[in-house]
């Protein structure tokens, strides 16, 4: 008979992978380039305005001149999908590390057996935090061209969007690695 191990390994997958995903959450909310708008009429060729969630900042490229908290001309930040992604993106965050405080307190390794209830539930949590930014990242990608931008201009996605992504499916994989633990808990019972 071979001794078990402490933390199962679906509860190691989700240790790992909602953390990373938490990262990646935080520097797609922070980081203002969720979409880029080029070749601006009116601009010079090498003019990149980058939008995110929170701020707006024009780089010229050719000098990698960066100057942000520019001035929202056109309501960019009164749209209703960057209004959504302005909750609940920061909303996402905090639950996860409410998560990643449950989940650290279910599989705790210095214990003989780790409690599968309560890793369960993190996982829960977690999938419903990578839910929570999901939703905003998928919403803004749908109405990326919808947003308002210059006539004439070149529109495309920016990297803040895709870690965005990443990392709500990084908690969701997390989530539903630990939620596995509530087969370990029905099988005690």
């Amino acid at each position: 008979h071979l001794p078990s191990m402490r933390t199962p390994t679906a509860m190691i997958v989700g240790l790992v992978l909602c953390p990373c995903g938490l990262l990646l959450t935080l520097t797609g909310t922070l980081a203002p380039q969720w979409r880029q708008v080029s070749r601006v009429p009116d601009q010079p060729m090498d003019v990149v305005w980058e939008q995110g969630i929170w701020d707006i900042c024009r780089e010229r490229q050719s000098t990698h001149d960066r100057l942000c908290g520019q001035a929202d001309e056109m309501g960019y930040f009164e749209q209703v999908p960057v209004r959504v992604a302005q909750g609940l993106m920061p909303s996402s965050l905090v639950v996860t590390l409410v998560g990643l405080v449950v989940a650290t307190l279910g599989a705790r390794c210095w214990r003989s057996e780790p409690r599968h209830l309560v890793a369960g539930v993190a996982g829960l949590v977690l999938l419903l935090s990578g839910l929570m930014s999901l939703v905003p990242s998928s919403w803004y990608t749908q109405e990326l061209w919808a947003l308002p931008a210059a006539p004439g201009s070149t529109l495309s996605v920016g990297y803040s969007l895709v870690l965005s992504y990443l990392g709500s499916c990084l908690e969701i994989l997390g989530g539903l690695a630990l939620t596995l633990s509530f087969h370990h808990y029905c099988k005690e019972r």
